[in-house]
């Protein structure tokens, strides 16, 4: 009987005092939270992500436009190698005359383009690039490590066989190489297509990804699903007769969702950072659009008059991946059971 007692207020206030119900996704964000270096990381992504997409949209400036140059007209070659916030002798005149004139924050290129709306579009190409080329090698990852590491047998070890060889291959050669082989196979594929004015480098590069990149997430998928397949869960699943890719649909791949997402995370980075060095190379976008690496290369030629057109493009590029890795780290510490004490 006395267990029916009614309860005390201390032990009332006990009980309100209990920790509230939460989620798996709570718990990780409220940790992230918490993470000072992954969440200022988070906010330079965003900001430099906006300033990429939104600035071009009120910019004066193109990223193509060479200032100075009117059909019928003698080019005025004052435009041409401005230093940052320095104006042409043509803008001094109008200055001079009332005229509003915008500045040139990074100053000007050989070929007169304003520098700062260059490096904005290069921004922008070398996100994209990272973003989607992370989706390729999610999406053929999952496919291939989930259909490796729930079937198992034969199929697990030709899958993994494939990786294996994949994975001798050197990497950077090996990109260079087919860079190099499919732009020149695909710069007469593309012509009249949609894709034409995407440019046959960034649709080999995401190839070239397709390709080479999604070994790790394949393993990192096969091995999530090797254990979590012999879970009692799955077991039930099978019992009551489900096919197999349902429950890979419905059971192991939403348990895996946190090793994804980090590891995407981990991945785009490393997609910029391809891009960036094929861009340097020459193998990265096509002319006039521009990209990170190739603006750093584009000032190798006037490195000693021009030395901030190679910093500035620089500190871009290491400032994104270091934000995103820095992000990926806080992304792992706090979402991976493994690491939560």
């Amino acid at each position: 009987m006395d267990d029916f007692i009614p309860a005390t207020e201390s032990e009332k206030e006990y009980m309100v005092q209990m920790r509230p119900s939460t989620t798996f996704f709570k718990d990780g964000v409220k940790r992230l939270s918490k993470n000072k270096v992954a969440s200022i990381s988070f906010f330079v992504i965003i900001f430099i992500t906006l300033a990429a997409i939104f600035v071009p949209m009120f910019w004066p400036y193109g990223y193509e436009q060479m200032l100075g140059t009117t059909p019928g007209r003698p080019a005025d070659s004052s435009f041409n190698n401005l230093h940052p916030m320095e104006y042409s002798s043509t803008e001094l005149q109008l200055m001079e005359q009332g005229e509003k004139v915008f500045p040139h924050l990074f100053g000007t290129d050989s070929q007169g383009r304003d520098y700062f709306i260059r490096v904005v579009y290069g921004t922008r190409i070398s996100l994209a690039v990272g973003f989607f080329a992370s989706i390729i090698v999610l999406v053929i990852g999952i496919v291939v490590g989930s259909i490796s590491g729930y079937a198992g047998g034969v199929v697990d070890i030709i899958l993994m066989r494939i990786v294996d060889i994949i994975y001798s291959l050197p990497d950077m050669l090996m990109v260079i190489l087919l860079a190099s082989v499919l732009r020149q196979t695909l710069d007469a594929a593309l012509v009249g297509t949609p894709l034409e004015k995407i440019g046959s480098n960034i649709i080999s590069l995401f190839i070239v990804f397709a390709l080479l990149y999604w070994v790790s997430m394949a393993r990192l998928i096969r091995g999530q699903i090797l254990s979590l397949r012999e879970q009692e869960y799955v077991l039930a699943a099978q019992t009551a007769g489900a096919k197999g890719s349902w429950i890979v649909k419905k059971h192991l791949i939403p348990n895996c969702i946190s090793v994804i997402v980090i590891s995407t995370a981990l991945q785009i980075p490393s997609a910029i950072f391809t891009e960036s060095y094929l861009s340097f190379l020459g193998l990265g976008v096509n002319a006039p659009m521009p990209s990170l690496g190739s603006l750093a290369s584009d000032a190798l030629n006037g490195l000693s008059s021009y030395p901030y057109r190679l910093v500035i493009p620089a500190i871009v590029i290491s400032l994104i991946v270091l934000s995103l890795n820095l992000f990926g780290d806080g992304l792992r510490d706090a979402f991976d059971p493994k690491l939560n004490g």
